[in-house]
């Protein structure tokens, strides 16, 4: 009878990532194969996708099962390459059921970027996802990036991977991948505050409200911290406008073909 049970709840799991990555896929936050999801049956059982597979293709079947070393233990597929970062999530956090890794365009720039998603910019950011860190680039599939996961797993619900995407973890998979919805959603409004040079962030007040709020709900991880205002403001800009100056091979390269345009110009009255 136990046995059975456990098997309704491992096709289950299965359906339910592939559902997930349906998800992601037809919202763009991954293309071609990449990405990948995970989720936790028991200590040493895992549930993780294929290699070589798009996310928004996913049949039950294809999902692998492997153990806390990263064996498979049944499966026909080769489990992700990045199998290794999921696993180390699991280990330092046994409260985690579920690991999203994907490549959310406007998260992915900020990582690429090296910026931080760690302002008090909305007060839904503040409460359901806190600060975002950089996690230190590393080469995909090597040791490298689950070491530069391990010093943020403990503190936040996810971070950005430098160069990379974006991983989030969870208490479910619904969680995870909500969790990973808002972080895009979040980058998204913070590039384009940026744009228009008004990415005001919530006063310190406001955010020691949203702080206790959030602690109430029993929400863990870091927030941001806000920011000092004037004159009892809400919000205030403190950060910087990102200005792009041109390099000195920019300028001789407009300078170039300047010339040449004034040259070709000349040559049809010559």
């Amino acid at each position: 009878m136990e046995s059975g049970l456990l098997m309704i709840t491992e096709i289950k799991y299965k359906k339910q990532i592939c559902d997930i990555g349906k998800r992601i896929y037809d919202k763009g936050l991954v293309a071609a194969n990449d990405g990948n999801i995970s989720i936790r049956m028991n200590d040493n059982e895992f549930l993780i996708t294929p290699t070589g597979v798009s996310k928004g293709s996913l049949t039950p079947e294809m999902i692998i099962k492997v153990d806390g070393q990263g064996n498979v233990l049944d499966g026909d597929y080769r489990p992700t390459s990045e199998m290794k970062m999921h696993l180390l999530v699991y280990q330092e956090r046994p409260d985690i059921q579920a690991v999203v890794h994907v490549h959310p365009p406007y998260a992915t720039a900020f990582a690429i970027a090296g910026i931080p998603l760690d302002q008090a910019i909305m007060p839904e950011s503040v409460v359901y996802l806190g600060t975002i860190p950089i996690a230190e680039y590393g080469t995909p599939s090597t040791a490298e990036i689950p070491n530069a996961v391990k010093k943020y797993v403990h503190e936040h619900q996810g971070v950005l991977l430098e160069n990379h995407g974006a991983l989030t973890w969870g208490n479910d998979l619904e969680h995870a991948y909500y969790l990973m919805e808002s972080l895009e959603f979040t980058a998204k409004i913070n590039w384009i505050t940026k744009q228009l040079n008004g990415d005001r962030e919530l006063s310190k007040k406001h955010v020691q409200t949203l702080i206790e709020l959030k602690t109430k709900m029993g929400i863990r991880g870091k927030s941001p911290l806000g920011v000092e205002t004037q004159n009892g403001l809400h919000a205030e800009k403190i950060a910087p406008s990102r200005e792009r100056s041109l390099s000195e091979q920019d300028l001789n390269l407009i300078v170039e073909r300047v010339s040449q345009n004034i040259l070709n110009e000349l040559k049809k009255y010559l």
